[in-house]
């Protein structure tokens, strides 16, 4: 397979192996060249959220509060959704069941962390109650989908960093998200490189099929910033990636070409 860059630009270098090149006693090099190589996409990407999860929750009341602690034990990758997040999740799903048949993605892969689990267990069965997908799909959970990690400033509201990491908020500032790395966590750069392996995974795995991937705020960015080649102004001046919403890639000419971003108006039922 191609390089990423070069699957979803469309560009295809040709390359030319030592069998191409033969001498003749007339000629001094007869080189044949191989026909390009067809591009391998999904014929479409869909990327959702996960459904607002308990930690969305407090974080949200945190934050309102200027707290400087929020009431989690659990590891991030334990954090289940809240009522509403389930809710979600299923208009999620019917929103998958309502697309047209050639749409509808028949390959799932998601983040293996329960929020993102619970978000495509719910999401599917209303799709396969409906009749729009098989019961019997499978989910592929694939860690390079996981949330950003955040290291030392995990489960710390923003009054809590610039209390007890002052220079990690300043150096932050600094920064900028795309390459501030917190001690022990990931820039979005870092997320952004298995993005892109996993888009590798994915086009070569599932070319000619429409695909979901159920993952979180900042894979869903770096899908973006990968497939539509953003500059690092364009990807910071994005609002945030609302939960369970949808953003949609074609493939047209060799790319996945946009086609929907963050949208939400499959959620207007739920309160949203």
């Amino acid at each position: 397979m191609a390089e990423l860059g070069t699957t979803l630009n469309g560009q295809h270098q040709s390359t030319q192996s030592p069998h191409q090149t033969t001498q003749s006693p007339h000629h001094h090099h007869v080189t044949t060249h191989r026909p390009a190589t067809a591009t391998r996409l999904p014929s479409v990407l869909v990327a959702t959220r996960h459904g607002e999860s308990t930690a969305n929750v407090e974080f949200q009341l945190a934050e309102a509060a200027g707290a400087l602690s929020v009431p989690i034990s659990c590891r991030d990758a334990d954090i289940p959704l809240s009522l509403r997040g389930q809710q979600q999740a299923q208009a999620l799903g019917r929103w998958w069941a309502a697309l047209p048949s050639a749409d509808r993605p028949r390959s799932v892969w998601c983040s293996p962390y329960v929020r993102t689990a619970e978000t495509a267990r719910i999401a599917l069965a209303q799709a396969a109650g409906l009749g729009a997908v098989p019961v019997t799909l499978a989910v592929r959970y694939d860690e390079r989908l996981r949330d950003r990690e955040l290291g030392v400033l995990e489960m710390l509201p923003k009054a809590a960093i610039e209390a007890k990491h002052p220079e990690e908020a300043a150096r932050r500032r600094k920064m900028g998200e795309l390459y501030y790395r917190p001690p022990g966590g990931e820039s979005w750069a870092d997320v952004a490189l298995r993005v892109r392996s996993l888009l590798r995974d994915v086009c070569e795995e599932d070319a000619g099929r429409p695909v979901l991937l159920v993952a979180h705020d900042c894979t869903v960015l770096m899908l973006r910033y990968a497939l539509d080649r953003l500059t690092e102004q364009q990807l910071t001046a994005l609002g945030p990636v609302h939960n369970c919403s949808t953003s949609l890639w074609r493939a047209q000419d060799g790319r996945l070409r946009p086609d929907r971003w963050n949208g939400v108006d499959h959620l207007a039922l739920e309160g949203n």
